[in-house]
């Protein structure tokens, strides 16, 4: 470990306190993604902390989603002025009033609360890494830190946001929570898993028109739009091949007037998961096919796209920044294996842009969208200190 790097991993190992205290306020601070003004008190609260740190905050608005929230602090001496990226989302799946009910605790080494490892600890790192490299130095490169609003829905405001900034930007890391691999504590054998890939996501909402009828006295004019879906549901499920890593899901369902009324309208809505961006254009138009082609003669259907994740497909530059995060995290005793997950994230927008980007490099949690969502909290420290390592000896190896 070189001096600086002494420096900035001892400055973080002085302020566990002040992180939980961060995560604390953040945990407690209501924002589910559909709430704009409570993702935006989120935002304000990470704001503050970034002002007060010496980082330029700039505030991305965004008229019906949270604003997004870009924290920056330059390098002038750099001769290559593009920043390292630290990615995170600051919304929650949960509904409004979820900290009141629940709000943040601790509770035999672990943190309970909405939103506290997915990903309200890994804000905090980030922001404590970039506070730390604002008050040691020590960083060869400049650092932008982009905290987003709207992930847990598909970040349909945020992704051009955060493709602009991939482009602009060496290397990114997204600190969604890093996992216990399967049988082992952080605090017994200091063992941690991060992702290497992510498949891609498609939400779909498929929209069936039919044909009112008296299901009694004129059922034979009628055309059922229900019926229409029925027989495309299996067509649909079909699709899936477990071997390729595709999966189609037909996850919610509706339509109809009345028992009594042949049903003129219907709906579903259907979650794709494929592995490679190869696959998405011929699974979407094969999906399409099924929806808009009528089985019922007298319906019609539409399909729509609602929202999408890329995948997180591995490069050679990915697996470098991974190697270098492993090999710091080596060094405080952790051992770290890298695997891929069929959840979808921010990330994929990032490494579509050809941006190297390594994933869950948040401090360890589980259970997330659940009301048993938990967070190691010993691991923060370590996984700030890790972070701040691989942010500074990746800024050298991409430049």
């Amino acid at each position: 470990m070189t001096p600086e790097e002494a420096k900035v991993t001892a400055w973080l190992a002085e302020r566990k306190d002040a992180m939980v205290a961060l995560l604390r306020e953040m945990v407690d601070t209501d924002s589910g993604s559909y709430d704009k003004e409570g993702v935006d008190r989120a935002g304000q609260v990470l704001a503050r902390f970034h002002e007060r740190n010496g980082l330029a905050v700039e505030i991305i608005a965004n008229g019906r989603y949270g604003d997004a929230v870009k924290a920056r602090l330059p390098n002038p001496t750099a001769n290559d002025q593009r920043p390292v990226l630290l990615l995170g989302h600051r919304d929650t799946v949960f509904p409004k009033g979820e900290p009141t009910r629940r709000p943040f605790s601790i509770k035999d080494g672990r943190a309970y609360g909405p939103g506290v490892a997915d990903m309200k600890a890994g804000l905090v790192i980030e922001a404590f890494v970039a506070a730390a490299f604002a008050e040691c130095g020590g960083l060869s490169a400049p650092l932008t830190m982009l905290t987003t609003s709207d992930e847990e829905i598909g970040s349909p405001s945020s992704r051009p946001v955060i493709e602009a900034a991939a482009r602009e930007s060496r290397c990114a890391f997204n600190a969604e929570p890093s996992r216990l691999p399967a049988g082992s504590g952080f605090a017994k054998d200091r063992r941690q898993s991060v992702t290497s890939g992510r498949k891609g996501g498609v939400f779909m909402r498929a929209e069936f028109t039919g044909k009112p009828a008296h299901s009694g006295a004129n059922y034979e004019k009628g055309a059922s739009a229900i019926v229409d879906l029925g027989h495309k549901i299996p067509k649909l499920q079909g699709l899936t091949d477990l071997e390729k890593g595709i999966t189609v899901n037909v996850g919610l369902i509706g339509g109809g007037q009345t028992v009594n009324t042949v049903a003129p309208h219907a709906w579903c809505e259907i979650d794709l998961r494929y592995v490679t961006a190869a696959q998405r254009a011929e699974l979407v138009e094969a999906i399409r096919a099924i929806v808009e082609t009528p089985v019922v003669v007298g319906t019609s259907a539409a399909l729509t796209i609602k929202g999408e994740f890329l995948p997180l497909e591995g490069t050679p530059d990915s697996q470098k920044l991974f190697e270098t995060y492993r090999d710091a995290a080596a060094g405080f005793g952790i051992a770290t294996i890298a695997e891929f997950t069929g959840g979808c994230a921010d990330s994929g927008f990032t490494a579509a842009q050809g941006c190297p980007t390594l994933c869950s490099v948040g401090p360890i949690g589980g259970m997330a969208h659940t009301p048993d969502e938990f967070l190691e909290v010993e691991s923060i420290v370590p996984a700030a200190q890790v972070l701040a390592l691989s942010v500074m000896r990746a800024a050298k190896l991409m430049e």
